[in-house]
């Protein structure tokens, strides 16, 4: 191996094209490998490889020890675009970009929240198993209702949070938005009303869809008292991250009807303990954390994760990109 080739490890498989970016490059090494290793096999890996100048994360987590471990880390990047596993602050100290993939699976993540906002007010599940189980007769006791007039609030107005604002307001709904790091004025131009205040939304929403990430700001920001504040008939969404919804309360809040039922894609323990109090509630819908992994997404976001990590390398990085920019000085 020439010296002047760069290593970068590859924790999660990559589609076709993105994995030809890289290996067309004559100056660059990939370790490829499942991301299912462990943090200490990976440090090991890392230490055993050294010098490493890439990383592609999948659920790995990624910070100091690693860091230390690559010896000469250039650019770590999320086959995805959450980074709660991955330290930033230490790699900001070191000045390495992390970057993430850009807008790759913000249609999907929009599209799987409006899925499940219609799931529960078609009550897709319970009108399914009246023609499965040949209760026919006991249709008109359990309507499903429409979004068109009804209010949803959408917390967090990024690349997911913004599409899934405009996917709601083609269905004809009101759309609240409560974000405080967006100006109002992007906000309403966008054809949505600003709200400055959470719990006052709240008390107006028929839905409320989570896309903000997960920081110590927004860990457990919907809490029992939070519950308390929406409407009986309402919904809660989130295909954000685990650990933005109290589970416990959310629980409490649905079994005693203080909710009209829930849409989670992520959990607080991910995979959750199997029988966990919240699988068995009927007004609850789940999936395994694929909002955004759909067939389209996965291609997008490999071909930009492998865009990201030559971008850094050829001394031209993707800014929209980079979390922590001010390490490019």
């Amino acid at each position: 191996m020439g010296t002047n080739k760069k290593k970068i490890f590859i924790t999660q498989t990559l589609s076709p094209g993105a994995r030809a970016l890289l290996t067309e490059r004559d100056d660059i090494e990939l370790v490829e490998f499942p991301n299912l290793i462990s943090a200490k096999d990976f440090e090991a890996m890392l230490k055993e490889h050294a010098p490493v100048h890439g990383v592609a994360l999948g659920a790995t987590r990624f910070g100091e020890p690693e860091l230390e471990a690559s010896r000469d880390m250039k650019v770590v990047t999320r086959i995805g675009v959450g980074y709660d596993a991955v330290d930033v602050a230490a790699l900001s100290r070191r000045k390495v970009p992390l970057m993430v993939a850009g807008t790759a699976n913000s249609p999907s993540v929009a599209e799987h929240a409006l899925f499940m906002m219609l799931t529960l007010a078609k009550r897709a599940q319970e009108m399914h198993a009246m023609v499965k189980d040949g209760t026919w007769a006991s249709r008109l006791g359990v309507l499903p209702f429409d979004l068109y007039g009804k209010t949803v609030l959408v917390v967090g107005f990024g690349r997911i949070g913004s599409r899934t604002a405009k996917r709601c307001l083609v269905m004809e709904m009101q759309v609240l938005v409560y974000d405080p790091y967006k100006p109002a004025g992007e906000i309403m131009a966008a054809g949505c009303e600003a709200v400055p205040d959470l719990d006052a939304a709240l008390r107006r929403a028929d839905f409320v869809t989570i896309h903000c990430p997960k920081t110590p700001e927004t860990l457990g920001m919907f809490n029992a008292a939070r519950f308390r504040l929406m409407k009986p008939t309402a919904y809660l969404i989130n295909t954000a991250r685990g650990g933005i919804v109290d589970e416990k309360a959310l629980h409490d809040a649905l079994a005693s009807g203080k909710l009209a039922g829930a849409g989670l894609d992520v959990f607080e323990q991910e995979p959750p303990p199997v029988g966990q109090a919240l699988h068995s509630l009927p007004n609850v819908i789940m999936a395994p954390h694929v909002a955004g992994v759909t067939v389209e997404a996965v291609d997008r976001m490999s071909e930009q994760t492998a865009r990201n990590i030559l971008s850094v390398l050829d001394g031209a990085p993707l800014r929209q990109n980079v979390i922590n920019p001010d390490v490019l000085g």
